[in-house]
């Protein structure tokens, strides 16, 4: 265990929350459905927030699906309910985006469907990626180095804060 550095309370975490919620509802006026993806466990809570925020603004249709993966094995995506993408804008959410790894996975499933646009939303981002993926929305973004690593703290369906370990020197 390192060195705990919160970076985000419960209370900012939550205006970040709302404020993606207004970008994203700005950025998809006159869509007629958006489909909300959440990255299991954490990703799923966030799209939760971010949905509740969204039905205050957003006049189109918002559902959302929880994606789930093995990081072991990430040939294995499952997303539930079964839902048809074509012409669809598609959110894929997660909690952090790291690597940019679990997002590159996650958006296999999407290559075999049409949907309209595919949008990608991250509470905190870190701003080294090896993957080429590009978070749309943002709520924080931080520059660590390879060491570091950011959690999300999520209790029942809040999210409470987010904190960057670390390593002991």
């Amino acid at each position: 265990m390192g060195n705990k550095k919160y970076i985000l309370s419960k209370e900012t975490a939550e205006k970040k929350l709302r404020r993606m919620a207004l970008e994203v509802a700005e950025r998809n006026y006159g869509v007629q459905h958006l489909v909300l993806v959440g990255i299991k466990e954490s990703g799923l809570i966030v799209a939760h927030k971010i949905c509740s925020y969204l039905k205050e603004v957003f006049t189109g249709e918002v559902t959302v699906a929880a994606l789930t993966m093995d990081k072991k094995n990430p040939d294995a995506v499952t997303i539930e309910p079964s839902i048809n993408f074509n012409d669809k804008v598609i959110l894929l959410i997660d909690d952090v985006a790291n690597s940019g790894k679990t997002m590159l996975y996650a958006l296999k499933p999407f290559l075999q469907t049409y949907p309209k646009k595919i949008q990608t939303l991250a509470l905190v981002e870190r701003t080294h990626k090896s993957f080429p993926i590009d978070v749309d929305y943002v709520g924080l973004s931080i520059s660590t180095t390879l060491d570091e690593h950011i959690f999300v703290e999520v209790e029942g369906t809040e999210v409470v804060g987010a904190w960057m370990e670390a390593p002991i020197a």
